[in-house]
């Protein structure tokens, strides 16, 4: 029997059949994945075929998912506490759209890039929405404002919205329908209060922002497709750092768009942009083609080999 995992909530999966069943799942033993040291071997969004036993009852105890067919794409992050193991947010993805806030809690600029640069490895377009624009003072709004054109100047779709006010947000519904979007981003930024705007029906529970810390809550404590305009969104529980994975430094060049455009007129096809003379990014680092929060980003992200360096303080 084949189906679609559309909740994870640790040790159980639900699996939506295709004759359109909802059965909870086990998987059996040590589910290992093509060499993946993933802390979820199956995830939301995966296609998967379950057994279940001869005498399934109503419990439906003992359906075991046994099969993972092979994934289109993911989004995968180093896992918090073991760092040498992966966790994968979703499988199977149309799109990814990362919530960021200016304040409340603030989100910031590296977290964004690492989030981007890991999407960019698995050929994953970004949406990136900037919630909470109701609270923003003068100067807030002015900062949101430079950072969606410097978003915008790379190459990616930026929104900017309130939703708990509702302001903007109708305006992603094109954006959303008919398509699998991962939906992304800090505890607290505002993802439950969306999810609700655009579903009502998900009834989704939502809590206030620590003023002693500015830091958000977790609300979501495991990932789920929620349906939406023919389309699913896959809520993802909040994450404070995002630690890439099996992303080799050479390869990073090319997972910063901006980046590899200067990078093809250096001198030195093996330039790390770091120190080399004839270096195109640098030059363009200096005459600011290149935004110097993006150029750190990815020097953090050239150091990640070295334990614990992805964590955010």
């Amino acid at each position: 029997m084949k189906g679609l995992v559309i909740r994870n909530t640790g040790s159980w999966y639900t699996v939506l059949t295709d004759d359109g069943q909802l059965i909870d799942c086990k998987i059996k033993g040590n589910f290992r994945l093509k060499g993946i040291r993933s802390t979820n071997p199956v995830a939301v969004g995966d296609r998967v075929t379950i057994t279940p036993p001869p005498n399934l009852g109503e419990g439906r105890e003992g359906v075991f998912i046994t099969e993972i067919e092979d994934r289109r794409n993911y989004i995968i992050r180093k896992s918090q506490n073991l760092s040498k193991q992966s966790h994968i947010l979703a499988a199977n993805v149309d799109q990814a759209s990362l919530v960021v806030t200016v304040n409340y809690p603030q989100t910031s600029t590296t977290f964004i890039d690492r989030f981007l640069a890991s999407a960019e490895a698995y050929r994953v377009p970004v949406v990136l929405i900037f919630n909470k624009t109701d609270l923003l003072d003068a100067d807030e709004l002015r900062y949101q404002q430079m950072m969606v054109q410097l978003y915008e100047t790379v190459g990616y779709t930026c929104r900017q919205i309130s939703a708990a006010t509702g302001d903007g947000v109708e305006a992603l519904r094109p954006l959303l329908e008919g398509r699998i979007t991962l939906l992304s981003g800090n505890s607290g930024v505002g993802k439950s209060t969306l999810i609700n705007q655009l579903v009502p029906d998900a009834n989704l529970r939502t809590a206030e922002i620590s003023d002693a810390h500015n830091l958000g809550q977790h609300t979501t404590t495991f990932s789920e497709m929620i349906p939406m305009g023919g389309g699913w969104i896959i809520d993802t529980p909040g994450i404070k750092g995002f630690g890439t994975f099996d992303i080799e430094p050479e390869e990073l060049t090319g997972y910063f768009p901006e980046i590899f455009r200067f990078s093809k007129d250096c001198r030195f096809s093996n330039c790390t942009h770091t120190h080399e003379p004839g270096c195109a990014v640098l030059k363009a680092l200096e005459d600011h083609y290149i935004a110097q929060s993006r150029y750190q980003s990815y020097l953090s992200m050239m150091d990640d080999k070295e334990e614990g360096k992805y964590r955010e303080k």
